[in-house]
């Protein structure tokens, strides 16, 4: 039976995705959701998009924006957008792209990738029971509502309950613990792979999660009962 899965913040760490797949396994007909920030920081930000695009085209992911595509699409408009994403982890993006020996450069991003970040990325996903953002969302506001500078921005200092009763599921902050931060109502799965951490799937419905790192470990837990 297929199930639906949610990843965590990538950072450009494919040897944790690709080991995170082989370990939970994730099936063919498995429906991922992704949390967002899939470049920046790590080494591989090329492979990962990769990755998932081909996935995308299979019609078994759901990948929502992070705050890091959103820098990196911002980073064509001029200069002064260049340099600050630069500044945060996108150098490591564009030498993930970079022909030959030199450091890559915005036109070395194929365009198929571009049109992935800015058109196929989504704000925010809903079922009847989660809803998924990369960073955070408002109690009181349908998430078609929320501002991006919450849904994008906002750090994950235990939020209030959301308004509709879903349980939200995001990333974003890094969790220094490597560990999913659950408060019961919301549950941060950003557990710093691009650092010394892990990277996270996580079934809502079981509470299962799988960790893989950037030297091919794996472990794996459940998180306490709500």
């Amino acid at each position: 039976m297929s199930r639906l899965l949610a990843i965590g913040d990538i950072h450009g760490c494919f040897t944790a995705l690709e080991t995170l797949a082989a370990f939970v396994p994730i099936a063919d007909d498995d429906l991922l959701v992704t949390l967002g920030d899939y470049v920046d920081r790590g080494p591989n930000s090329r492979e990962v998009l990769e990755w998932l695009i081909a996935r995308y085209d299979r019609g078994t992911l759901i990948p929502l924006r992070g705050n890091h595509e959103i820098m990196m699409l911002e980073a064509r408009e001029g200069d002064a957008m260049l340099s600050m994403w630069l500044g945060v982890g996108g150098r490591a993006t564009l030498e993930s792209y970079a022909k030959d020996d030199d450091d890559g450069c915005l036109s070395d991003v194929p365009e198929r990738h571009w049109r992935f970040l800015e058109g196929q990325t989504r704000r925010y996903y809903e079922t009847n029971t989660h809803l998924f953002v990369h960073a955070n969302a408002l109690p009181d506001w349908t998430l078609a509502d929320q501002p991006d500078d919450v849904l994008f921005w906002e750090k994950f200092r235990s939020p209030p309950p959301h308004g509709s009763g879903k349980t939200m599921i995001c990333g974003h902050t890094p969790q220094v613990s490597r560990r999913p931060l659950d408060i019961g109502h919301a549950i941060c799965i950003d557990t710093w792979v691009y650092g010394t951490g892990w990277l996270t799937c996580l079934d809502p419905v079981t509470r299962k999660y799988w960790q893989a790192n950037q030297w091919g470990e794996t472990r794996r837990d459940v998180l306490d009962s709500p």
